[in-house]
């Protein structure tokens, strides 16, 4: 049995993050987060490109235009949806979910998918770790920079 588990560093790593605006009392601490990770992990801080856009829907899009650049050795995609009384979210967060994913699809990248989905305001400042209690880890921005950095040093060993 091969057995491939890999250190999550991110020394020489490029990185790129789509961040939405749409809810950013959230989304800032998500990418506060995401970066603190990034750079306590071996990022250089000029290594790391942020791209803010509108709202979740729209992170797709970005990240199949930084994805087609091949610059990046992996991507982030950060936002915060939250339900509300109609269908919208369902459209909005399914939506930035398989556009995400169909861009790790097709572009052989790791795109980790660190969009909020909420029920309620509470929740995602929980998971923004802007809670009272909370500790670095606590926020999605920064785990999903660590999942980033394991998934490139992934791909890595494991070749084409």
């Amino acid at each position: 049995m091969i057995i491939h588990q890999v250190p999550v560093t991110g020394t020489d790593r490029k990185v790129g993050i789509v961040v939405s605006r749409f809810n950013e009392l959230v989304t800032r601490e998500l990418l506060a987060g995401a970066r603190s990770s990034l750079i306590e992990h071996g990022v250089s801080d000029d290594d790391i490109t942020v791209a803010w856009v509108p709202g979740a829907w729209e992170i797709p899009a970005v990240l199949r235009r930084m994805a087609r650049g091949g610059r990046f050795d992996a991507l982030i995609g950060l936002g915060a949806v939250i339900r509300g009384d109609t269908a919208h979210f369902d459209f909005v967060a399914g939506g930035a979910a398989d556009g995400s994913m169909a861009v790790a699809m097709e572009f052989d990248i790791p795109v980790v998918f660190g969009v909020l989905t909420t029920e309620n305001l509470e929740q995602a400042l929980e998971r923004a770790g802007m809670h009272p209690n909370s500790i670095p880890t606590d926020n999605k921005g920064w785990e999903s920079a660590l999942t980033a950095l394991e998934m490139a040093n992934l791909f890595d060993r494991l070749g084409e």
